[in-house]
Protein backbone atom coordinates (compact mmCIF):
# COMPACT_ATOMS: atom_id res chain seq x y z
CA UNK A 1 0.00 0.00 0.00
CA UNK A 2 1.48 3.40 -0.97
CA UNK A 3 2.50 5.86 1.72
CA UNK A 4 1.23 9.40 2.06
CA UNK A 5 3.56 12.36 2.53
CA UNK A 6 2.10 12.73 6.02
CA UNK A 7 2.97 9.11 6.94
CA UNK A 8 6.54 9.55 5.72
CA UNK A 9 6.90 12.79 7.66
CA UNK A 10 5.57 11.14 10.83
CA UNK A 11 8.19 8.38 10.60
CA UNK A 12 10.97 10.89 9.99
CA UNK A 13 9.77 13.12 12.83
CA UNK A 14 10.23 10.23 15.30
CA UNK A 15 13.98 10.18 14.61
CA UNK A 16 14.42 13.86 13.78
CA UNK A 17 11.99 15.72 16.08
CA UNK A 18 13.60 19.15 15.61
CA UNK A 19 14.32 18.85 11.89
CA UNK A 20 12.92 20.86 9.05
CA UNK A 21 11.19 18.17 7.00
CA UNK A 22 9.49 18.53 3.63
CA UNK A 23 7.93 15.58 1.87
CA UNK A 24 6.37 15.69 -1.57
CA UNK A 25 5.24 13.46 -4.37
CA UNK A 26 1.94 12.58 -5.86
CA UNK A 27 1.68 8.83 -6.16
CA UNK A 28 2.74 7.55 -2.73
CA UNK A 29 5.34 5.26 -4.27
CA UNK A 30 7.80 7.71 -5.85
CA UNK A 31 8.33 10.47 -3.30
CA UNK A 32 10.82 13.20 -2.42
CA UNK A 33 12.00 14.38 0.98
CA UNK A 34 14.28 17.04 2.37
CA UNK A 35 15.53 16.70 5.94
CA UNK A 36 17.54 19.50 7.53
CA UNK A 37 18.84 18.50 10.95
CA UNK A 38 21.68 19.38 13.31
CA UNK A 39 22.39 15.68 13.88
CA UNK A 40 23.87 15.56 10.35
CA UNK A 41 26.71 17.90 11.30
CA UNK A 42 30.06 16.15 10.85
CA UNK A 43 28.51 13.27 8.90
CA UNK A 44 29.01 12.69 5.20
CA UNK A 45 26.06 12.43 2.83
CA UNK A 46 26.02 8.64 2.93
CA UNK A 47 25.84 8.62 6.73
CA UNK A 48 23.10 11.26 6.66
CA UNK A 49 21.02 9.34 4.16
CA UNK A 50 21.49 6.04 5.98
CA UNK A 51 20.10 7.73 9.10
CA UNK A 52 17.03 8.81 7.14
CA UNK A 53 16.51 5.36 5.65
CA UNK A 54 16.81 3.84 9.13
CA UNK A 55 14.12 6.26 10.32
CA UNK A 56 11.80 4.90 7.63
CA UNK A 57 11.84 1.56 9.47
CA UNK A 58 12.08 -0.75 6.48
CA UNK A 59 9.39 0.92 4.38
CA UNK A 60 11.88 1.29 1.49
CA UNK A 61 12.65 -2.41 1.36
CA UNK A 62 9.72 -3.87 3.21
CA UNK A 63 7.78 -6.90 1.95
CA UNK A 64 4.94 -4.70 0.72
CA UNK A 65 7.20 -2.17 -0.99
CA UNK A 66 5.29 0.72 0.52
CA UNK A 67 7.86 3.24 -0.68
CA UNK A 68 9.56 2.30 -3.92
CA UNK A 69 11.68 5.41 -4.48
CA UNK A 70 12.62 8.43 -2.41
CA UNK A 71 14.55 11.35 -3.87
CA UNK A 72 16.36 12.43 -0.73
CA UNK A 73 18.12 15.65 0.21
CA UNK A 74 19.82 15.97 3.58
CA UNK A 75 21.38 19.13 4.96
CA UNK A 76 22.83 20.68 8.09
CA UNK A 77 21.09 23.89 9.21
CA UNK A 78 22.82 27.13 8.22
Amino acid sequence: MPMTAHEIEELLRQSFPDAEIQVGGNDGVHMAAMVVDESFRGKNRIQQQRAVYAALKGKMDGPDGELHALALTTKVPD
